[in-house]
């Protein structure tokens, strides 16, 4: 499948594609929302989508060590961060967040574009390659959390209300630390720096309200994954250190439906991005 490299433009901001560590900043407006998004490097395309909650600032290690083979794209999705809504929040769905990226993709004009997406960002990237295969050469697909694929699907849904319901009377903490104990999603050894952190816990209500209860019970469409179209151009990838916990179980399930052997990353269920430099080496040879 034919790639074309991004030409980027100026736009008034500090830095630009040549600077790994200064990324182009854009704007970009899409139904409802104006998409925040960032540019490094400088090849064929790559969009990094994060986690439930999370914004472009999660990959700021990632992205400039991949930035010498490849314009290198993060965004904040819709609604967290700098990426602000038109209106009141409303519930984030799967769809919507592959709608806006797809936009992007085709605003840059440099698709085909790879894809890499951890967590939320993992379905994201499922639903983009499902819908969306001419603008998708390749997707990594990081712990999608599907919890919808697994046995016990309905008391997995269950207990995703009852960390709704935590949140509500308890708080963002409570409602957290019990989501991450049930799903084996903390422990990582990451810790983002003062603004980003910021940033991150600012989105975390939002998550909880607005996200979590949609995008865990979304169902990846297996039929358009496992069809010709998408046929050889999904890396399903899990955490070495997650095995036996339930946020890994999705991908494997997922992978063994399509036939598919996930790739191991360092870390945990975010801990890929904590070891970005073993993870990038992994990710160069999984995208070829």
């Amino acid at each position: 499948m034919e790639t074309r490299e991004y030409e980027a433009g100026g736009n008034g901001q500090d830095g630009g594609v040549g600077d790994p560590a200064c990324p182009q900043v854009g704007v970009l407006p899409v139904p409802g929302a104006r998409l925040h998004y960032e540019v490094r490097g400088r090849g064929p395309l790559l969009v990094l989508l994060p986690g439930g909650g999370g914004d472009a600032g999660v990959y700021d290690a990632f992205a400039p060590l991949l930035a010498d083979a490849y314009t290198v794209v993060a965004l904040d999705p819709r609604g967290y961060s700098r990426s602000v809504l038109d209106g009141p929040p409303g519930t984030q769905t799967v769809e919507r967040q592959a709608d806006d990226v797809a936009a992007l993709v085709a605003h840059l004009g440099a698709g085909p574009a790879d894809v890499i997406g951890g967590s939320d960002g993992a379905l994201v990237g499922l639903d983009l390659l499902a819908r969306y295969p001419a603008l998708v050469r390749r997707v990594l697909a990081h712990e999608p959390p599907a919890f919808g694929l697994l046995p016990g699907a309905e008391e997995h849904r269950a207990f995703i209300a009852s960390v709704h319901e935590t949140f509500v009377r308890e708080g963002m903490g409570p409602a957290g630390a019990r989501f991450a104990a049930w799903a084996g999603a903390g422990g990582d050894r990451w810790e983002p720096a003062p603004e980003l952190a910021a940033r991150l816990f600012a989105n975390g209500p939002r998550f909880l309200e607005h996200e979590l209860r949609s995008f865990t019970s979304w169902l990846p469409d297996i039929g358009a994954l496992r069809g010709p179209a998408a046929e050889g151009r999904l890396v399903l990838a899990v955490g070495r250190e997650t095995r036996g916990a339930l946020c890994r179980e999705p991908a494997v399930t997922l992978a063994s439906h399509l036939g598919l052997a996930p790739l191991a990353l360092p870390g945990g269920h975010g801990g890929w991005l904590a070891a970005a430099e073993e993870s990038a080496v992994l990710v160069r040879e999984a995208m070829k």
